[in-house]
């Protein structure tokens, strides 16, 4: 579904992501894992349109979108869960929903998705009238989750959907991500808790330094000494 084909993005001077080439398959939850710095989230903005590519081509669905705009990347069928969540604060619950689907013309099928998701997060039904900035930072996230959805996406991004939450809460949200996958919807996942995001995830992907120096199943990677010792405290 998605190819990333030798990409390389920079940001002035410094060099993000030096040449990597990655795949994710329809159906597929695949992970992006590696230390802060390597690059992780610049591929998501990369794929999403709002990273600058210097080199290499990004192809969804047997199209070239490597010099498409945000909205544009977003009407292929690719939606963005951003790091930090991202909520328009002032706006109500119900209203940031409704802003996921602003390229949708088909207002039944919004009402009907809308519904959905009131259906699979009762808490923002509970407080759909209540500003978003007011919600905690668990229930912000599946606000996040619940507006990257209303596009009715092929593929959603996904980067670092837990941080800042409590172990709890981060197990909701991850068990989510891992629904919304089994529902249909292909996701690609940077996490920074590596061994939750090996664990959940159908095939993974390593990158250090912006290079990409391996892959392989959840499974594969937490059985590496050097993913153990490097990643996963051992």
């Amino acid at each position: 579904m998605l190819e990333i084909r030798d990409l390389q993005c920079a940001y002035g001077a410094v060099s993000a992501l030096k040449g990597i080439t990655m795949h994710v398959g329809e159906g597929q939850l695949v992970a992006l894992v590696g230390a802060n710095g390597a690059g992780k989230s610049t591929t998501l903005r990369a794929v999403s349109g709002l990273a600058p590519k210097v080199g290499g081509s990004i192809l969804f669905c047997g199209e070239d979108i490597t010099g498409l705009d945000p909205a544009k990347v977003l009407d292929r069928g690719i939606s963005h869960c951003p790091e930090g969540r991202r909520v328009f604060p002032y706006m109500t619950v119900a209203d940031n929903l409704i802003m996921g689907a602003y390229l949708r013309r088909d207002q039944a099928g919004v009402r009907q998705d809308l519904d959905k998701v009131y259906s699979d997060f009762p808490r923002l039904k509970e407080r759909r009238t209540q500003a978003a900035g007011t919600l905690s930072g668990g229930e912000q996230q599946m606000l996040a989750i619940g507006r990257a959805l209303m596009s009715r996406p092929k593929l959603i991004l996904f980067d670092e959907p837990s941080l800042g939450l409590a172990p709890t809460i981060v197990e909701q949200i991850l068990s989510m991500i891992r629904s919304i996958c089994d529902a249909g919807t292909t996701v690609l996942l940077v996490e920074q808790n590596a061994f939750a995001a090996l664990e959940l995830c159908d095939h993974a992907f390593l990158l250090e330094t912006g290079r990409m120096v391996k892959e392989g199943s959840g499974r594969e990677l937490i059985a590496d000494p050097h993913i153990r010792a490097a990643y996963l405290g051992g």
